[in-house]
């Protein structure tokens, strides 16, 4: 069996909350499903990821197409309970947070060290938001040629096109698209 990774990206309150300054209005109904691939996880004594985007007060380290949307309403700023993980999804001990500043979960972070220090050979990933975080955390990990399974009622996007469109692009590049359901098979027998 190869070792999987769970990589639960940006369910964090500034993104779904009702009151979200940058609320993704598919966020809340991939929770339940969320939480039944993270257990799945926690069952196997899989390691759990929560990637998180965190930015500093001032914003200087937000990248350049956002600096004026958080000019006017700061998101996910350090130590403010807007980039704290939701309570339905929060981390328990042992489990993994990433803090990143920008989509991939990989970029200038230690999670590719981390993954290859746990011999991880296969991530899932979860989350938000199809075209961007989940995108590009998807495209970097099959970059570093780790077998990447997408769980489709798993992540959302700000409307189910965008989202079928950005997982077309993702299984061609060769992602595995997976339902919750399946996930325990496929821990169990691959």
């Amino acid at each position: 069996m190869h070792k999987a990774a769970l990589l639960i990206i940006d369910m964090q309150n500034d993104f779904i909350k009702d009151d979200a300054p940058l609320r993704v209005v598919e966020a809340k109904t991939i929770i339940p499903n969320i939480r039944k691939v993270r257990e799945t996880f926690r069952r196997h004594h899989l390691p759990v990821f929560h990637v998180v985007r965190v930015h500093r007060p001032d914003g200087c380290d937000v990248e350049i197409s956002r600096r004026k949307i958080f000019a006017a309403t700061p998101f996910a700023v350090e130590g403010t309970r807007g980039a704290q993980v939701i309570d339905e999804l929060a981390p328990e001990e042992g489990e993994y947070l990433i803090r990143k500043t920008r989509m991939s979960a990989f970029f200038s972070t230690d999670l590719d060290l981390l993954l290859r220090s746990l011999e991880v050979e296969r991530v899932f990933v979860a989350g938000i938001q199809t075209p961007n975080c989940i995108r590009t955390t998807v495209f970097d990990a099959f970059a570093c040629n780790y077998q990447t399974f997408l769980v489709d009622d798993a992540v959302g996007a700000a409307n189910e096109e965008i989202h079928r469109s950005n997982c077309r692009d993702m299984a061609n590049i060769g992602t595995v698209m997976v339902k919750t359901a399946q996930v325990e098979d496929l821990l169990v027998h691959i």
